[in-house]
């Protein structure tokens, strides 16, 4: 059976990790088949050319399993609802994800191939430094608890290697940017200590709706306090747009990919002996 690269696969049983399958071209054996018995014709002979014995089979190893899918890219966008990740994406990518002034406009993860370095890849002309971008649709506060959307969309932030943040600090918001920045902090948190860890750029959104920049430049200090990256943009007008993605570039560049985690042998062929072993090698999922 094939599934889509970035399918983990649990037992339902016990909620035990069977396979992460994270690689093209990747197999994992999470069943063995069972043995088929000897039918008549094996038992003809030229004295007994109408046999009627015949062996049963073995039965195969039966399993309930769980397929879950999560996304492969290199970053994440997050942040509250309509903070400016769709728009953003869209203006640095081919994605067209749904865009429009309304709280939850994005239903489900937006992936987009982003270009830092610009070249068109023909000409002669070199492609550059390409990285997958997720747009993942808005948290609010108490997501972890199934507020809003809930954390249905969190599991995909897991395999990006940064986090951007997108905060409004438009004057259309009357939020407070450094509180927006703690509450989706705390839901990364809340949901896995692992994300919360995860290297993140500070982006502050729609500069050219901020008349007042009070907020801005006090969201700025914050992160500069904390040594956190941080940027100011307007996918609008792409005011600060392409420096924000090379800015992006330059931090996957110190960030090592990981490898996914090896499957164990008895993983791949659970309950297999020697015997079996020329049946596991031509089973099928």
């Amino acid at each position: 059976m094939k599934v889509p690269v970035g399918t983990l696969v649990f037992d339902e049983q016990n909620g035990e990790t069977i396979a992460d399958l994270a690689t093209p071209g990747q197999r994992v054996l999470v069943a063995q088949g069972g043995r088929g018995g000897r039918g008549n014709q094996n038992f003809a002979k030229p004295w007994h050319q109408a046999p009627r014995e015949h062996e049963d089979g073995h039965p195969g190893e039966e399993r309930h399993l769980r397929l879950e899918l999560r996304l492969l890219a290199d970053v994440g966008l997050v942040g509250f609802p309509n903070a400016g990740k769709s728009t953003l994406i869209s203006v640095i990518s081919a994605a067209r994800p749904k865009i429009a002034n309304y709280p939850f406009t994005t239903l489900e993860p937006n992936l987009g191939v982003v270009n830092a370095d610009g070249g068109g890849g023909s000409e002669g002309r070199e492609v550059g430094r390409t990285y997958v971008v997720a747009d993942l649709p808005g948290l609010i506060e108490g997501a972890h608890e199934g507020a809003g959307l809930g954390i249905r969309f969190l599991r995909h932030v897991e395999r990006t290697r940064l986090l951007v943040h997108l905060i409004d600090t438009s004057d259309a918001s009357d939020a407070d940017p450094i509180h927006s920045f703690e509450v989706i902090s705390g839901e990364l948190r809340a949901f896995s200590e692992s994300l919360a860890e995860k290297p993140m750029i500070i982006v502050a959104t729609k500069l050219d709706a901020t008349t007042d920049r009070t907020r801005l430049e006090a969201l700025r200090t914050f992160c500069n306090e904390r040594g956190l990256k941080f940027h100011a943009i307007s996918a609008a007008t792409g005011e600060g747009v392409r420096e924000l993605v090379r800015s992006i570039a330059d931090a996957l560049d110190k960030i090592p990919k990981a490898a996914p985690e090896p499957v164990a042998e008895s993983q791949r062929a659970p309950h297999e002996n020697a015997a079996d072993s020329s049946a596991a090698r031509h089973g099928n999922l």
